[in-house]
């Protein structure tokens, strides 16, 4: 079964033959970062004895185990825990994006929106404070946090407003910052993030990470973190408002917490007082993988760009293009028949009044303009977690044939990449790729398949 669900009016045109094997390898590279998978793997009940990787607890001398999570890539941990568990988890909350599917038995089920946040999360945020004040020594508490827990569980610091907490996310979501520079303001801004949530844990509990890295190089405090210390700062946050010349335009109250900020109001950098263990159940890097390795059962020459991939998405479609136009002229760095496949965290840069997009829509659209007739290529970008942006597409497909087929249908590639309007341009070309909650949430997947003329 496919997780594309417009698979078939996806093959309906254009290179049907490369699509049709592009988009098994993403079926594939998206099945590998199965938090569910990863989690019946990892955690095992006998008896009384519960196992975590290498990690043995005997539940008889233990207190009540809690779940806490929130994040695109958390439910499915959490119903793993609740299969493995049972009537053991005393209770849980957790906080999910809108639309996703399932029911938990014994925690509290919560849905909230990304990626600006709103009040159903401020809410659910306040309930997972709570419980985590809650527990007492011997307790097990079970943290399931993944990428998009900054705006799904949303408590902004005194003084600031929910509303203003949204014009941030927004601001930051488009002035071209990476997910550091983003988190390092949101955590600041945060009673929550940045290690608060497990500053709350009673010291004497055992907190036990399992987490799923949307960022580059799993850097534990970017993927999880309201459960680890932060290694970020004040002066961090600050540098990122200084580079992308935010200071005018974030919210008085913003700038003045920011500015003002110091020792006294730092996240925690330390919690060596507590019992904390962290497992990374999926690395940001396994779609990658998994494409990869599919590609190879394919017989096809295999090369993994880079899994670090940042910067503006429509100029590296353009990047992917011309290795494309260099293999089919001189076979470097592959000969075709060949996949090329590149990972990591792309981001857009809006100095005006956005359309409807995201960064794997820009950069599929952005390629489509230099892989006209150069030969058989098929690109695909695709969001693991299966919304691009804000918009309900995972992310868009094109191919040789795109250009030419825009024409005959009157849509203006370059019009559509100028104004930061590709969502319209991509559904006109039936080119964007619609999964709904894939259950996952790793680096972004960039795929190219190059066959030779």
């Amino acid at each position: 079964m496919s997780y594309i669900k417009n698979l078939d009016s996806l093959l309906s045109h254009g290179n049907e033959r490369l699509r049709r094997i592009a988009f098994d390898i993403v079926d594939h590279a998206l099945a590998e970062a199965d938090p569910y998978k990863a989690t019946r793997k990892l955690v095992s009940l006998k008896g009384d004895i519960l196992r975590v990787g290498k990690i043995r607890i005997d539940l008889k001398k233990q207190g009540k185990i809690y779940l806490l999570g929130t994040g695109k890539a958390t439910y499915p941990i959490a119903k793993a825990l609740e299969e493995i568990l049972g009537e053991r988890i005393a209770d849980g909350v957790i906080i999910c994006k809108y639309g996703q599917e399932g029911t938990l038995a014994r925690s509290r089920l919560y849905f909230s929106s990304h990626p600006i946040p709103d009040e159903n999360g401020f809410s659910a945020a306040k309930q997972a404070l709570v419980l985590a004040q809650s527990t007492l020594p011997g307790d097990i508490v079970f943290a399931c946090v993944t990428g998009g827990s900054s705006a799904l569980m949303p408590y902004p610091v005194e003084g600031v407003t929910l509303d203003e907490k949204k014009l941030v996310n927004r601001l930051l979501l488009t002035c071209g910052a990476n997910i550091v520079e983003i988190n390092n303001v949101r955590k600041h801004l945060s009673r929550i993030k940045g290690g608060w949530l497990a500053k709350a844990v009673n010291p004497r509990a055992h907190l036990i990470n399992l987490t799923v890295s949307d960022v580059i190089g799993d850097p534990l405090d970017y993927i999880t973190c309201p459960t680890v210390p932060d290694t970020s700062s004040f002066d961090d946050a600050r540098r990122t408002l200084t580079k992308y010349d935010l200071w005018d335009r974030v919210p008085a109250s913003v700038s003045a917490y920011l500015k003002a900020g110091g020792p006294s109001r730092e996240t925690p950098k330390d919690l060596s007082d507590h019992h904390i263990d962290n497992f990374i159940i999926v690395p940001g890097t396994a779609a990658c993988e998994g494409a990869a390795r599919r590609a190879r059962e394919l017989k096809l020459r295999t090369m993994i760009l880079s899994t670090m991939l940042e910067g503006e998405s429509r100029e590296l479609g353009g990047t992917f293009a011309a290795i494309a136009r260099e293999i089919l002229m001189s076979g470097r760095p592959l000969k075709a028949p060949c996949v090329i496949i590149g990972g990591g965290e792309t981001t857009v840069k809006i100095t005006s009044e956005p359309g409807q997009g995201g960064p794997n829509q820009e950069f599929a659209l952005g390629a489509a303009l230099w892989i006209d007739r150069i030969g058989e290529v098929a690109i695909i970008g695709q969001d693991s977690d299966g919304t691009d942006g804000p918009t309900t597409f995972a992310g868009g497909v094109v191919d040789n044939l795109t250009a030419e087929r825009a024409k005959q249908l009157d849509v203006d590639i370059f019009a559509a990449l100028k104004s930061h309007n590709v969502t319209p341009a991509l559904v006109k070309l039936k080119d964007a790729i619609l999964t709904g909650a894939t259950g996952t949430n790793v680096n972004d997947l960039k795929i190219m398949l190059v066959m030779p003329k």
